[in-house]
């Protein structure tokens, strides 16, 4: 008599299964690369700035293997380029790769806030609502920095408005890009004031109606950043 060996339910083998094995959540890589990430666009390593593999590992406690592959995620998002025969270096953001990123920045925020327009959602209008009065206090204050920040937190929210995991995803290395403008030019920032009522209008535009007064308000928003930037880069 011939013995069935029978499959339990759920137990059918599947081609690939035993290849697998447990993944870490975040990987050594990722980790380096969002620390590095980090301090490249706060300035702590300055346009131009050269990464070595070697002391960037001793630093960091690591192998060289997850430092090297850190450095190219970090080439592939742009902020930082690999130069033949000489390394890799944070980038340096001239007067064409500002325009470049406002460019592309302008596609993004059009269309985020056409979106948030038409869609009135609250809890979004309520976020840049507070992202607003935050700035207005920075200002008051006199914390540039801050106030800075608060200018790219207003726009992250408006691009997250869209609930487009690709636009917000897009948006994060053009973010980050822009910090790199802003650490090295901070001294030609748009004066704190000025700045608040910007985004006090742009937020009041997209509570409004006039949805062609709100695109020709994100249009001229970003021009005045651009001008600002590469006017800096020029003196």
């Amino acid at each position: 008599m011939s013995t069935v060996t029978r499959v339990g339910r759920g137990s059918t083998p599947q081609p690939g299964l035993d290849e697998l094995s447990p993944v870490n959540l975040r990987s050594t890589p990722a980790l380096i690369a969002d620390r590095l990430r980090e301090q490249i666009v706060s300035g702590a390593f300055a346009p131009g700035s050269r990464m070595i593999e070697p002391q960037l590992a001793t630093r960091l406690g690591v192998s060289r293997g997850p430092v090297r592959e850190a450095l190219q995620r970090l080439v592939q998002e742009g902020l930082l380029t690999n130069i033949p025969n000489r390394g890799v270096f944070v980038v340096e953001l001239d007067a064409v790769d500002i325009r470049d990123i406002y460019t592309v920045r302008r596609a993004i925020e059009r269309e985020a806030a056409t979106q948030l327009h038409r869609s009135r959602s609250r809890a979004h209008l309520d976020r840049l609502t507070a992202v607003v009065d935050e700035m207005r206090t920075s200002a008051s204050q006199g914390d540039s920095r801050l106030v800075a920040e608060q200018d790219l937190a207003f726009h992250s929210a408006l691009v997250d408005a869209a609930e487009s995991p690709r636009l917000s995803r897009m948006f994060t290395t053009l973010l980050a890009e822009t910090r790199i403008c802003l650490a090295s030019l901070m001294g030609f920032y748009p004066e704190q004031d000025l700045l608040v009522a910007e985004h006090q209008q742009l937020l009041a535009l997209l509570q409004g109606q006039d949805e062609h007064a709100l695109l020709d308000a994100v249009n001229a928003h970003l021009d005045s950043a651009v001008r600002d930037l590469t006017r800096a880069g020029e003196d």
